[in-house]
């Protein structure tokens, strides 16, 4: 099945661990040479920071992406380029996660809520934001679920829109949780170090 292989490359992967700055740092180098890094709030287990590294097509390594925690690194069509830009101006999307849900911020977008339509396309599996001014526009995929091979559900999304900021909460669905409770048991067993990485066996 598709979700037990993203968990056995997981489980199966290289891990290390680093407790620094009240988070809890894990690098995981899967056996194809996938790298994940993702950074947790110790207090809350709060997901804050995922950036990944897939090798490249001549097998060198290639540039890191940010899921979470950052601008979000997607593929975007020529007319989406100067979306994401140093403009403090222009739109900035960025993903930060709570335990329950998936979620985005677009920042700098200051018109009214009722001119935001946020949908999902299910036949391209994605998640659809436009404007009826034509302002903006921006298609994206919610990588954890591809990973896993769950479609998009249309009752999951929502949004809400203040302080010039456009917010999308998309709920987590059950074995998205199930797998990120048994990953996140795992890690706490971890041994981490705040003066250095420690290489952490894994079953």
């Amino acid at each position: 099945m598709a979700e037990q292989s993203w968990i056995d490359r997981l489980k199966s992967s290289k891990k290390t661990a680093l407790i620094q700055d009240g988070k809890r740092k894990i690098h995981y180098l899967l056996t194809d040479g996938f790298e994940m890094v993702e950074e947790y709030d110790l207090k809350t287990d709060e997901l804050l920071v995922r950036r990944c590294r897939p090798k490249s097509p001549l097998g060198g390594q290639g540039q890191w992406q940010v899921e979470v925690g950052g601008l979000l690194v997607v593929p975007s069509t020529s007319a989406e380029k100067d979306v994401i830009t140093e403009n403090v101006s222009n739109p900035v999307f960025v993903r930060k996660d709570t335990k329950n849900s998936f979620q985005w911020r677009i920042r700098n977008l200051p018109y009214p809520k009722d001119v935001y339509s946020v949908s999902v396309e299910t036949s391209e599996g994605c998640i659809i934001i436009k404007t009826s001014n034509k302002k903006y526009y921006k298609k994206f995929t919610i990588v954890d679920l591809e990973r896993i091979q769950l479609p998009l559900d249309r009752s999951a999304l929502s949004f809400t829109h203040a302080n010039n900021t456009l917010m999308i909460n998309y709920n987590k669905p059950a074995e998205i949780l199930t797998r990120e409770q048994e990953l996140l048991k795992e890690l706490k067993e971890l041994k981490g170090t705040s003066d250095g990485d420690v290489d952490c066996k894994t079953q």
